[in-house]
């Protein structure tokens, strides 16, 4: 699937219309959607502590404050790529203080085109961490499966007398002639002697 087919949550934190009015646009456009305007850190916060989102968009300075440490919280957080639009006159500081987050930045003001490629990094950002979090996913189902059939292992010892190498051909052959996991066998065992 490529990015263009790819869907992306936005969540827009900004006070001015006139700047929202263009981005409502570009992000329509792009593959966005739901797009969730609000217009200080207070607000943005409540939205995403209610619902995570792909994309956050912090348009600095809001009537709350600069954005910075809610840029910082959200680009630490998982699965979120933030992008904060600071000052021209700011923005050397501020990237100095968020980039080590993850945090993209881009200078006001700024064209569509160097907008639409901003989204376009932060497409293959996400991408990248949706990457990492199924890999993550995968190494904590493995560990899952590992810990349920050592329990296994463990109640067959117990129970039945065998020693670990026999435990552990008992679940693997039992695996392979019912045609399911060593996890599902390892669940019967426990179900039965645990």
């Amino acid at each position: 699937m490529s990015l263009e087919e790819r869907c992306y949550s936005v969540l827009v934190v900004s006070a001015a219309e006139k700047l929202n009015s263009a981005l409502s646009e570009i992000l329509t456009e792009a593959y966005c959607q739901p797009v969730r305007f609000v217009s200080s850190i207070s607000v943005g916060e409540r939205a995403w502590s209610e619902q995570s989102y792909d994309f956050v968009v912090i348009n600095s300075p809001l009537p709350d404050g600069a954005g910075v440490r809610f840029a910082i919280d959200l680009g630490s957080s998982r699965g979120t790529v933030v992008l904060l639009c600071i000052r021209a006159e700011f923005y050397d500081d501020v990237r100095d203080k968020v980039s080590d987050h993850g945090v993209f930045t881009i200078s006001k003001p700024f064209s569509r085109s160097t907008f639409t490629l901003a989204l376009d990094w932060m497409s293959s950002a996400r991408e990248r961490l949706r990457m990492m979090e199924k890999k993550t996913l995968s190494v904590e189902e493995k560990m899952e499966e590992i810990r349920i059939v050592n329990r296994a292992k463990w109640l067959l010892i117990s129970e039945l007398k065998m020693d670990e190498p026999q435990a552990h051909r008992y679940i693997e052959k039992q695996a392979m002639d019912r045609c399911i996991s060593k996890k599902e066998v390892a669940e019967e065992i426990i179900r039965t002697y645990g």
